[in-house]
């Protein structure tokens, strides 16, 4: 196929940061018009990409981002949270020569299921709308849209699945919603590995990409594939948009719709009640209640926490700036963020 090929490769680095993968789509799909289809595959560091109507703070498992490193990343369009990493390559297009292809997910399909058999997957099939499946078990995942009157889609391909984080992303609470658990996921979700041929059993996820995009494209070597490579202004403004949406605070966390909730513990102090209003991601109202034995007027912690946002680090450098001690009794500001975040 004659289309055009552009990877995140930036002064010859090939960049694996999922916001930059997602703002660099967004920024080919809106500004580069080669009057040719594109292809734009990717493969990334793990990330949770949220629904642009998502409420970040209830669905997502903040501690265990943070300790597993794991990115979160709000996208321009509704739907649920995913959950992406190195064990998937990302095939994104955007089409402009056949508008028969919208909304025909088999034959937006068909370059990739062609490739797939070719590499040795033979088993791979079309599964319901929208999936690909070997032997009942989900690969693949697509979806399209319509963007300045061309097609812009994209599938994933799970090379390797890695269970845990894709339940532990998300709240248990929303676990329980979501699935019943790693096993409702493994017995849903399937890795392609296992099938290809004998020969691409060990191979690398960058390898698996390459010989993707090899086949879409019909070319024996990546060297032969049409380029379109990203300017120094291209990178100005992915670097932009960044800054104001994909690595932003406020647009991956605080545009969160107002919640509230109430939270309680058994301190050495005592129990502890807390009720907080959050909109924005930003705590609006507080309230907090308990057996505790303080000295000062509790009302002043309520106001201290007023407009801070629901990072455990901002909760504890406000508390820090009170003398926690002398409202609550024996207690610290990072035993009471954690109580505020539980």
């Amino acid at each position: 196929m004659a289309m055009y090929l552009i990877e995140p490769i930036r002064n010859g680095e090939y960049i694996t940061d999922g916001a930059v993968s997602l703002a660099m789509q967004v920024y080919v799909s809106e500004n580069i018009f080669l009057n040719e289809d594109i292809l734009f595959p990717y493969y990334c560091d793990p990330k949770v990409e949220i629904g642009r109507f998502q409420n970040t703070a209830v669905e997502i498992n903040q501690d265990y981002l943070e300790q597993n490193d794991i990115k979160i990343v709000r996208r321009d369009t509704g739907g649920g949270a995913v959950y992406v990493d190195r064990g998937a390559v990302n095939m994104c297009c955007i089409l402009e020569k056949d508008d028969t292809i919208y909304g025909n997910f088999k034959k937006f399909y068909e370059p990739g299921i062609q490739a797939l058999h070719q590499l040795g997957a033979t088993e791979v099939e079309q599964s319901g709308r929208n999936d690909l499946a070997i032997n009942g078990k989900k690969v693949s995942g697509a979806a399209m849209t319509l963007i300045k009157g061309r097609i812009y889609g994209g599938y994933s391909l799970l090379l390797d699945v890695d269970y845990e984080p894709m339940v532990n992303v998300l709240k248990p609470n929303r676990k329980k919603i979501e699935s019943k658990g790693i096993k409702s996921v493994r017995s849903r979700v399937g890795s392609i590995r296992p099938y290809l041929a004998s020969e691409y059993q060990n191979i690398t996820i960058e390898t698996f990409k390459n010989l993707m995009v090899k086949q879409v494209l019909g070319v024996d070597d990546l060297s032969d594939a049409k380029r379109y490579i990203l300017t120094d202004k291209d990178w100005k403004a992915i670097d932009d948009m960044l800054e104001k949406k994909y690595n932003n605070w406020e647009w991956n966390y605080g545009r969160s719709p107002r919640y509230e909730y109430n939270r309680d513990a058994r301190l050495v102090a005592g129990t502890i009640d807390i009720s907080l209003a959050v909109e924005q991601g930003r705590i609006s109202a507080c309230r907090i209640y308990g057996d505790f034995f303080g000295q000062g007027d509790i009302s002043d912690v309520e106001n201290q926490l007023q407009g801070v946002r629901v990072v455990k680090d901002d909760i504890i450098a406000a508390l820090n700036e009170l003398d926690v001690t002398y409202y609550f009794g024996k207690t610290t500001p990072e035993e009471l963020a954690e109580v505020i975040l539980s």
